[in-house]
């Protein structure tokens, strides 16, 4: 499974709104601006989220987007599924192989545990320890 700009930077949006929880409201144009990315295609991710029920828009020369609710609320897992669909590694069909088939619906189920385990307020706070999952190469 691989998750394409549109959670990425769904992601980028309600960490940043996350970040500024309590605060007002947040245009999409700061938010394009501090992350170099197109207003445009942050302003066609932020319907599906509102939509979901994941933001609210305040109108107004200072308005802008406030999260709905407040970030240890909300999981990466809410954001992943209203911009990318369901969750799955591929699509199941009634003839697959049974062991292929659970080996699938455990990806999925772990994926979807992370995903659901961890919130906006996790991601903001995250502190990086220095260590990498990197793989070193000697030659």
């Amino acid at each position: 499974m691989k998750i394409s700009t549109k959670g990425r930077y769904g992601l980028t949006i309600m960490m940043e709104l996350a970040s500024r929880h309590g605060e007002g409201p947040t245009s999409l144009k700061s938010i394009a601006t501090r992350h170099e990315l197109s207003e445009h295609y942050l302003e066609q991710l932020i319907a599906p989220l509102r939509n979901a029920g994941l933001v609210k828009s305040i109108r107004g020369a200072y308005g802008g987007y406030v999260l709905s609710k407040s970030p240890e609320e909300i999981t990466s897992g809410d954001v992943i599924r209203v911009l990318e669909g369901p969750i799955s590694p591929v699509e199941f069909t009634e003839e697959e192989d049974p062991a292929k088939r659970y080996l699938w619906l455990r990806i999925r189920d772990s994926i979807s545990a992370v995903l659901d385990s961890t919130t906006l307020a996790d991601l903001i706070n995250y502190k990086d320890d220095g260590l990498s999952d990197g793989y070193m190469f000697y030659i």
